[in-house]
């Protein structure tokens, strides 16, 4: 990837997605019994949700250097094989992929949890 490319995915952390992760947790947490399995459950979920947006943030980057690249003037071939060689999106789509089965397996763990707490009728 560009130096940019990671610079920029990582110079504006995502702040507003931040604190929207620590509210959206925040309010799934009083939805959830208060013990130790609950708690640890929504840590990785918070974890997840960081990891996936930062991951995402990531490829954006790489996406916009590559439009970027595309945009300059005197563009040469070896500007667009150097903007094709960025391994490390592929990793981190893939990674994103391992990200979005967790998250998927602890909203469903959530969701049980969730069913604990709520009174039978």
């Amino acid at each position: 990837m560009c130096m940019t490319a990671l610079h920029s995915a990582h110079a504006f952390p995502l702040s507003a997605s931040v604190d929207a992760i620590r509210e959206s947790v925040d309010r799934l947490e009083a939805l959830l019994p208060a013990r130790e399995d609950a708690a640890v459950v929504l840590d990785f979920i918070e974890d997840d949700l960081r990891e996936g947006l930062d991951a995402i943030s990531e490829v954006e980057a790489h996406f916009t250097d590559i439009l970027d690249t595309l945009r300059e003037d005197g563009l040469t071939p070896i500007r667009l094989l150097d903007a094709a060689e960025d391994f490390r999106v592929i990793n981190r789509i893939e990674y994103l992929m391992v990200v979005v089965a967790q998250l998927r397996r602890r909203l469903s763990q959530a969701a049980g949890k969730m069913r604990e707490r709520a009174p039978r009728r």
